[in-house]
């Protein structure tokens, strides 16, 4: 191997504000860490995680609005640099990463990692592409060299999708945990709702999209103020943000409920709520609920497919509510307002530790004889 030739590239649409993207920067980062050589391959050179990229990590721009633009981009990256791995995330990303690496003709390892419940996807997204979905995963998927799933029920609904054996997919939990997540989660926050003696905050985070399903949250919180002072946060950006807005006000709940959109420090705001709520319709995974409980926060979730039931190993460790009920989310709420919630095992949090993801996807990615340098074995401290 050339020793200028690129590890591993992960290819990406952007670095927008969602959890995949997020992931993947930090996997990036940690790779690194290793000892590997990262190229992040994006089809646009965008978005606020931008910022959170590790320099040793090299950025490759294709400078293409659309997607489907980065095809023979891509491919053209792939014969130039061949990589010895590449890694893909969401569907679409991941069908261009297969198709340019059989355009190509070069021999780079393609692993892709599907982050969501794709027939629910299909089902559920207001796009008439997103019908098409499972057919197109049905097409690409079984052409990677590997497919990882971020949650066993993913996995059980991809191997159904894409018409595989449910063992030819291995489920690896996302990396949410960083070693400083204590530190970050102890920085100040400038917000008067955290000033003593206010009512207890309860934190929503995520994109306001349909997926989220923040309408719940809001109408449960209504719910709980009916019974108790409390305020509502909510830290995301997204297309529902008029539609959430107006809710809020026909509700009459302007003084209670703030939208302070993307934050890069998540942590600090989640360490300083009382609850932390899901109330999403579908989930991949949930990263925002092992952030939560990370940083000591008791959470009520929605029991949607897949992964906040896994995360939670069944309601052991904070309160599953069924999907679109306000009242069971407002009736959780305000139990673990009372003082009445679980603490959470930190070896249980272990299994979403950087170190762990990092090393699974160095060996499905088949570079465990190129690392230079052990990831660190990391333990959470505390919770």
């Amino acid at each position: 191997m050339p020793k200028s030739q690129t590890h591993v590239a992960i290819f990406l649409r952007c670095l927008f504000g969602g959890g995949t993207e997020r992931v993947m920067v930090n996997l990036a980062n940690s790779f690194t860490d290793c000892g590997l050589k990262v190229d992040l391959v994006l089809a646009h050179k965008s978005g606020p995680y931008l910022s959170q990229v590790a320099p040793k990590v090299r950025i490759i721009d294709f400078k293409s609005p659309k997607l489907a633009a980065s095809v023979p981009k891509l491919a053209r990256y792939l014969q130039q640099e061949q990589p010895l791995s590449l890694l893909s995330a969401l569907h679409y990303p991941s069908e261009i990463a297969i198709f340019a690496k059989h355009t190509a003709r070069v021999k780079t390892r393609v692993v892709i990692a599907e982050q969501n419940t794709l027939s629910l996807e299909a089902k559920n997204l207001p796009q008439r592409t997103a019908r098409l979905t499972p057919l197109k995963a049905r097409l690409f998927y079984p052409w990677a060299n590997a497919i990882v799933a971020v949650s066993q029920g993913v996995a059980d609904d991809l191997a159904q999708v894409i018409k595989v054996p449910r063992q030819q997919i291995q489920v690896i939990y996302n990396p949410v945990i960083p070693p400083d997540i204590l530190e970050k989660s102890q920085k100040d926050v400038a917000h008067p709702w955290f000033n003593s003696g206010e009512p207890p905050v309860i934190l929503g985070v995520g994109r306001l999209i349909e997926q989220k399903d923040f309408p719940t949250l809001i109408r449960a919180f209504a719910q709980v103020l009916s019974i108790r002072p409390a305020r509502l946060m909510i830290l995301g950006v997204g297309s529902q943000k008029p539609y959430l807005e107006t809710l809020i006000r026909e509700l009459n709940l302007e003084n209670y409920v703030t939208i302070l959109g993307f934050q890069e420090n998540p942590y600090a705001y989640m360490a300083r709520a009382s609850v932390f709520a899901l109330s999403s319709a579908w989930e991949g995974f949930g990263n925002v609920i092992v952030e939560a409980l990370a940083v000591g926060t008791p959470v009520v979730s929605t029991n949607c497919l897949s992964g906040p039931a896994e995360i939670l190993a069944g309601g052991k460790y904070g309160s599953l509510v069924p999907v679109g009920d306000s009242q069971a989310m407002a009736k959780s709420i305000l139990k673990v307002l009372s003082g009445n919630y679980p603490i959470v095992d930190s070896n249980w949090l272990n299994q979403f530790t950087y170190s762990k993801a990092a090393s699974k996807y160095i060996d499905v990615l088949h570079l465990k004889q190129y690392i230079k340098a052990p990831y660190p074995d990391f333990s959470v401290i505390s919770c």
